[in-house]
């Protein structure tokens, strides 16, 4: 191997490890951004919630819920947002923001809800949007099986 080509090796390490430094630094910029953006909504929606009658029970809610798949448990860990009460119902509180995130026909945040609703076993779910002052509950109702 000829010197040339070793630096060239060189060279061409060197500016690998730097558009991966610079790519990490973008992420955990954006990353930190997106966090307080995250936690600046759940304050508002905080206030929001209480102005309506809503009282904070939690926030960030941690639940280990095991699904079974095939009768074998699959320990799955859930994060809520805030879990409230009001007219002696207890409620999870779902903190959304954006253009996509808040609508019921985003299939990731209706299954959320529904997730939420099951495996917190609470009396509703309320989907929060502080941006547009917005509180909607969000009700999952079976429907009845046809018989054959």
């Amino acid at each position: 191997m000829t010197r040339g080509m070793i630096v060239g090796a060189a060279a061409m390490l060197l500016a690998l490890a730097l558009v991966l430094a610079i790519r990490r630094r973008i992420r955990s910029r954006r990353a930190r951004r997106r966090a307080r953006i995250a936690v600046a909504a759940e304050t508002a929606a905080e206030r929001l919630l209480v102005r309506h009658g809503y009282a904070i029970l939690d926030r960030q809610v941690r639940l280990t819920w095991t699904p079974l798949l095939d009768g074998v448990p699959v320990p799955t860990e859930l994060r809520l947002d805030l879990l409230v009460t009001r007219a002696g119902e207890v409620l999870a509180a779902e903190v959304k923001s954006g253009a996509e995130a808040p609508r019921l026909e985003t299939a990731a945040t209706r299954r959320q809800l529904l997730e939420y609703r099951v495996a917190f076993a609470v009396d509703g779910v309320l989907l929060v949007e502080p941006a547009a002052g917005s509180i909607r509950r969000v009700d999952f109702p079976l429907r009845e099986r046809e018989q054959p």
